[in-house]
């Protein structure tokens, strides 16, 4: 099963080319299922199922019930921003969570959950979430870790299928929203809930960051780093789960536009057919 995750960067920039470069990406990834972060959406289009839609995908929606901060950025007060996934397989038993917010302002922070309906194997347990953003916000992040994982333990079921957890966590590998995640180097965030970090399995020399200053979007800003992740529950029977590879995608001009200010992060997981 090949997993994405990626935040593509709402309505910034270009937006209407780089719809096109993102459609263009994961038409080559052939993913099985993604996690979108930053996607927008107006009255009559949604990037998600524009993007479903030409890739022959199912898709699924939640809008944040705060975007005015999103949306003052960029002067579009009314164009929706929030997550999607889309996958080969329907997507059943929608579920949103809201997020705590930063206590200077309410930026709509949340996590999708669906459940993904695979043909001739258990349900995947699947969520996709974007953390807020500020440098100095890493206590609101472990905020936002521990509802998040209270959430994946609500709803992850008890098939044998691992969870999958993607998102723009915008946090450092190393920093304590992440920690909170695995339970090796920190109590987990809660008990008896560990995820591993799929980037665990990458070539120890592929480029890692995520957030990277080599994209001309990121100009003036730094240091690369990486902050998007694929976290995966421990393998079920058989290794169902395991991550067999990971890597770094959509870094790089597409007819000579950049899709996102983020690169894509893909794993590909075993699934029951090994």
């Amino acid at each position: 099963m090949r997993v994405v995750t990626w935040n593509v960067w709402w309505r910034f920039g270009p937006w209407e080319k780089r719809r096109h470069a993102i459609l263009a990406v994961l038409r080559e990834l052939r993913p099985d299922v993604v996690g979108l972060q930053e996607v927008w959406a107006t009255g009559d289009e949604n990037l998600a199922q524009w993007l479903a839609g030409e890739l022959g995908l199912h898709w699924a929606w939640a809008a944040s019930d705060a975007p005015q901060r999103w949306q003052k950025r960029n002067g579009e007060p009314d164009v929706d921003f929030g997550n999607a996934v889309l996958s080969r397989w329907p997507a059943a038993g929608r579920e949103v969570l809201r997020l705590p917010s930063n206590t200077r302002y309410e930026d709509g922070r949340l996590v999708l959950h669906v459940r993904l309906e695979v043909p001739g194997g258990p349900p995947v347990p699947f969520f996709t979430t974007h953390l807020t953003s500020d440098p100095d916000a890493s206590a609101v992040r472990c905020a936002q870790v521990r509802e998040l994982v209270g959430f994946v333990a609500r709803h992850r079921g008890d098939g044998p299928h691992p969870p999958v957890i993607t998102g723009d966590f915008n946090a450092w590998p190393d920093s304590d929203e992440i920690r909170l995640l695995g339970g090796l180097r920190t109590a987990p965030a809660v008990a008896g809930q560990v995820f591993l970090d799929a980037w665990e399995y990458a070539d120890p020399s592929a480029p890692s960051a995520t957030w990277d200053t080599a994209n001309p979007y990121l100009s003036g800003f730094g240091p690369s780093v990486r902050i998007d992740y694929i976290h995966v529950g421990p393998p079920g029977p058989g290794g169902l789960g395991h991550v067999r590879s990971v890597r770094r995608a959509g870094f790089g001009p597409v007819d000579g536009v950049w899709p996102s200010d983020h690169a894509a992060v893909v794993a590909d997981l075993v699934t029951a057919e090994g």
